[in-house]
């Protein structure tokens, strides 16, 4: 089975989420989904406040290599298995989530766009825009309500390190999108111009964007 690999990237908070929830919504058994976010590095060999200091927004922080080792197996029609990340934590749980291959793989994440092993993978690049104060809003309210953090907390570590690496890596990889989307714009628009950009990658109207796989 050959896979349309698309990667959405863009600013914390600024309606990635909201896109893949809706593209998998339409698609509906077609997607498989690999959340960047998941692949963050194991803190367990830190003591607790050690860890709350790591720069979470610095691409170092992720776990690139499995991340591509488990995008590599989806496209070669294996199943992979994606480690389940505790964020109150910054520990893996031991438990994984299992993802099967399928027509459609969507990698989503801040950094997507910014590593280049990964942008070589990609058929379609999506990058989705969203004012600073959008995008704090957006993160606060997901931060409390889902990873167990404060409003001061998340407030500080915006300012801290999402906003400069914002503008050190993410806001850059930009010029390596195809398509660069409004995130506060209306959902079902965006949703279509996605969409529409999908069903040409696989009907094979559209030859793929750049993948550029090395030979093992």
């Amino acid at each position: 089975m050959e896979s349309a690999v698309l990667g959405l990237a863009g600013g914390s908070g600024a309606g990635k989420t909201s896109l893949v929830d809706g593209l998998t919504s339409r698609l509906r058994g077609d997607v498989s989904v690999l959340w960047f976010d998941e692949y963050y590095h194991d803190l367990v060999h830190l003591p607790p406040k050690q860890r709350a200091l790591v720069n979470f927004d610095h691409p170092d922080s992720l776990d690139e290599v499995l991340l591509i080792e488990h995008l590599d197996g989806l496209l070669a029609g294996r199943s992979v298995d994606v480690p389940v990340y505790d964020f109150a934590t910054h520990t893996r749980t031991g438990r994984t989530r299992r993802v099967e291959p399928r027509p459609v793989v969507v990698i989503d994440g801040i950094l997507v766009l910014a590593v280049p092993d990964l942008r070589r993978r990609l058929d379609l690049a999506v990058f989705v825009d969203a004012p600073a104060e959008v995008r704090l809003a957006r993160r606060m309210d997901r931060d409390v309500r889902e990873r167990g953090r404060t409003t001061a907390s998340v407030r500080a570590q915006f300012e801290a390190t999402v906003a400069p690496m914002h503008e050190a890596f993410v806001d850059p990889s930009a010029e390596h999108a195809d398509l660069r989307l409004d995130g506060t714009g209306d959902l079902d628009a965006n949703l279509d111009v996605v969409a529409d950009a999908v069903d040409l990658l696989r009907s094979g109207t559209r030859a793929p964007g750049r993948r550029e796989i090395p030979s093992p």
